[in-house]
């Protein structure tokens, strides 16, 4: 499995599917749910964008997703 994993190709899935979550069509609901159904998207959209902007390596099969949360300016 490690051997075949494109790390790359993996992070950029991940970078696809932030877009989706954003792009995606809430269905006609109202209330509590359309409420959770917003919240939902913005947690979904909110962990691919952060994996899609980890810097990841693979070394002797361990995958390792090394994620900066400082801001810009504490970088």
């Amino acid at each position: 499995m490690a051997d075949s994993l494109d790390i790359d190709a993996m992070l950029a899935r991940y970078k696809d599917r932030a877009v989706a979550v954003k792009r995606r069509n809430l269905p006609p609901v109202a209330g509590p749910d359309r409420t959770r159904l917003i919240e939902q998207a913005q947690l979904d959209f909110q962990d691919f964008a952060i994996i899609a902007d980890a810097e990841a390596t693979l070394d002797d099969g361990i995958l390792t997703l090394r994620i900066d949360l400082r801001p810009p300016d504490a970088r």
